[in-house]
């Protein structure tokens, strides 16, 4: 099992930054790759980001936010994070950590944890 908690959400205006924290416990040596996703209010779930949990620092991103998230990751602190600049209010959602055991991808169905997830609001 892996344990993974989010942090970090908040209410901020257009145009400012937030960094998201997704602490990772458990068996977290099984974990191949760490996702971002986000869901807003009656819309489908949807990838932000990945990257590789171990060497390699593979990373994805979606288009809508290319150029303005990065995905990082701590090994030593067992952390992921999402660093989201130029905030727009589409950015608006809960944001899910999650960990896949199989591979690193864009698609939720091959993540097997997931955490709590935490709000971001942007306001215009």
């Amino acid at each position: 099992q892996v344990q993974l908690v989010e942090s970090g959400g908040g209410l901020v205006q257009a145009g400012e930054s937030l960094r998201l924290s997704c602490a990772a416990s458990g068996r977290t040596f099984s974990s191949v790759g760490m996702g971002w996703f986000r869901q807003a209010p009656g819309k489908e779930r949807e990838f932000v980001a990945a990257i590789t949990w171990r060497s390699g620092g593979r990373i994805y991103y979606a288009d809508s936010v290319k150029g303005r998230f990065t995905i990082s990751r701590d090994s030593a602190k067992n952390t992921v994070y999402l660093q989201m600049n130029s905030l727009k209010p589409e950015d608006t959602a809960v944001y899910y950590c999650a960990s896949s055991t199989t591979r690193l991808s864009a698609h939720d169905y091959d993540y097997n944890y997931w955490g709590q997830g935490t709000q971001v609001t942007v306001s215009s």
